[in-house]
């Protein structure tokens, strides 16, 4: 029933191409961000130069031809400081900075009391892009369970109840986001595989409340709106009955930086799945033939109908020329095998 809901509704074609979030975060942007933390650059300045990127990124997904846009994420610092910062219960630090991989480092909130949201936090970017363009734009948000993972959590807070009021605020937003008129929206899980526990006695329980925090998130919205998620990098074969579990209609997931060993798992995947078809952690533009080449090793796994066409992972490292080469690749790929 909600697929033939999301189908009249949003009426894409067969392979949808989309990204995963975020787009590029220029220097120019991140000197922005610091100059109002420094209180050198006003807020209404500093939101106007969101919203310029927001509608560079829109324009960018349009003149390339993707189905499903995304607004970008400029506003945001962090897939999860950025949401710790408007709940209440967290505390965020100027300088408490952890290496992430690479070169790349965060500064991970403290989960320390009752969670809750006093205000819609992503509505008002996502309604401004989506008044940019005819095209569904997706609303983005981090899972419960990765706002827990990718937070310091007090020791005496049971983690599953914390979780819990992380996803009744999610469960808000995602509210909010549908009232706005957001069709189309991905609630991300990429700490789902990380917090499994080591026991295997563990197991079992973890996954049921962390599936039943998330779908406690999103459950809330209606059949004709379509959810998504996103698992990155996370050894997801070994859990894909509890993503299955998390009752998202699409799941984009890293596939092209492992060598496509998820496909060895999702064969008769009864839900959306777009195993990504380029490594976002490279800067090199895969050529369409390589694209195409990964879509037909996943259509002889998973049906026409149910393959989704995404990156591994968001392009917030990569630069404007390089996500621009990249998707042209993706779309051109998508449009040649469809019928």
């Amino acid at each position: 029933m909600r697929a033939a809901a999301q189908a009249a509704h949003l009426g894409l074609p067969p392979l949808p191409t989309t990204t995963i979030g975020s787009f590029p975060q220029t220097g120019e942007l991140r000197a922005a961000r610091a100059a109002v933390a420094a209180g050198t650059l006003g807020l209404p300045d500093y939101e106007r130069s969101v919203e310029a990127e927001i509608e560079r990124a829109v324009r960018v997904q349009e003149r390339l031809g993707l189905d499903v846009l995304v607004h970008g994420e400029p506003e945001r610092n962090d897939m999860v400081q950025y949401f710790a910062e408007h709940l209440d219960g967290f505390a965020v630090t100027r300088h408490g900075w952890v290496q992430s991989y690479g070169s790349r480092c965060t500064r991970p909130p403290i989960l320390h009391g009752d969670v809750s949201r006093p205000e819609p936090i992503t509505v008002r970017w996502t309604r401004y892009a989506q008044s940019l363009t005819d095209r569904p734009v997706k609303g983005m948000l981090t899972g419960p369970v990765t706002i827990v993972a990718w937070s310091f959590v007090r020791d005496d807070l049971p983690l599953r109840e914390v979780t819990f009021q992380v996803a009744a605020a999610i469960a808000a937003e995602v509210r909010d986001l549908e009232a706005s008129g957001a069709s189309v929206i991905q609630v991300d899980e990429p700490a789902l595989r990380e917090l499994l526990p080591l026991r295997a006695s563990a197991q079992t329980a973890y996954l049921e409340w962390s599936v039943a925090a998330y779908r406690r998130a999103t459950s809330v919205a209606a059949d004709r709106t379509q959810i998504h998620t996103h698992l990155c990098y996370s050894d997801a074969d070994q859990i894909l009955e509890a993503i299955d579990a998390l009752d998202a209609d699409v799941t984009t997931i890293e596939s092209a930086r492992s060598g496509t060993r998820i496909l060895d798992a999702v064969e008769g995947y009864a839900r959306g799945l777009g195993p990504g078809v380029y490594d976002i952690h490279s800067p090199r533009v895969p050529p369409a033939s390589e694209v195409e080449d990964r879509l037909r090793a996943a259509l002889k796994v998973l049906p026409l109908e149910r393959l989704w066409v995404n990156p591994d992972c968001g392009l917030k490292t990569r630069t404007y020329a390089q996500v621009e080469a990249s998707l042209a690749n993706v779309v051109n790929a998508a449009r040649r095998l469809r019928p």
